[in-house]
Order: C-alpha cells, then sequence, then structure tokens
C-alpha cells in the first residue's frame, strides 16, 4: 500500500482529562481498526478510545509518536507506541492498540499492529498506514501547543 495518509488528532474530554485520537484521513482510528476487526470476525470488536496523557508517562508527544526514545526504555523494549487505550476506562493497561513506528527522512510509516490481550489476533492486514514526515511533525508539534 503506497498511498499516504494525513494525520490528525481529535482531542476529546474524558473524566475530567484530555484524550488526544489519532486520526487518519479524517477517520478516526478507532472506527478504522473496530471495522477492521468486525470485517475479521474478532470478539469482542472495538472498545478503543484516545490515550490521556495525564494518566501514563508517555514523555513528550513529539518524541512520542516519532519513536524517539531509547532502546532500553519501556518503549523500546516493546518496539510498539500505545495509539489507542480503553474507550471505557481510559487505561491503555486494559484495552490498547500498539504499533511499530518507523520513520526515514521523507515518512513516517505505522505498521505491525497488536491488541496484546488477543495475541491470537492478526492484525497483518491493517495498514500499513504512511505519512509524509512534514506533515506528520506538524500534526504531532500542534498537541504541544
Amino acid at each position: 500500500m503506497n498511498h499516504v495518509s494525513s494525520l490528525s488528532f481529535a482531542i476529546v474530554p474524558f473524566e475530567g482529562a484530555d484524550t488526544i485520537a489519532p486520526v487518519v484521513d479524517g477517520v478516526s482510528l478507532a472506527e478504522i481498526v473496530s471495522t477492521f476487526e468486525r470485517e475479521h470476525g474478532f470478539d469482542p470488536v472495538g472498545g478503543y478510545g484516545g490515550l490521556i496523557p495525564e494518566w501514563f508517562k508517555y514523555g513528550p508527544l513529539d518524541k512520542y509518536f516519532l519513536g524517539e526514545f531509547g532502546s532500553d526504555s519501556y518503549f523500546g523494549k516493546m518496539g510498539r507506541i500505545y495509539l489507542l487505550g480503553c474507550g471505557d476506562c481510559g487505561e491503555v493497561g486494559c484495552w490498547p492498540l500498539l504499533a511499530r513506528v518507523r520513520v526515514t527522512p521523507a515518512e513516517v510509516l505505522w505498521d505491525s499492529f497488536e491488541q496484546p490481550h488477543r495475541r491470537l489476533r492478526d492484525y497483518s492486514q491493517l495498514g500499513p498506514f504512511r505519512f509524509s514526515i512534514e506533515q506528520y511533525r506538524k500534526a504531532v508539534a500542534a498537541l504541544n501547543v
């Protein structure tokens, strides 16, 4: 898949905090994943929500979403980042969606999606999502305003 997608983030209030939810080509990532899971017969389907930076130590979001952390860090050891958390309670430990982030001089790629509580699920046909590095950096930088 060579389509270059656009990235933005929806900021939604949740229990006194704000969630940050990726939006790919104008569609929430949570909706994209739920549709994928439904089409592949996964049960349960969906249940995802945005990340809540106040509740978890992601570090600076511009570095987090670019995968800029040491290989011995929590995320470095996982080899992935959380893109979505639980839509019911907001916790990434409850019902997360993880993905690998790869950065080149021209693009950012999300692939190797995983639902760690359902290890047998095959997400290999989800994505990959490609973003131009310039547009991606602008979308992520807007989170730190």
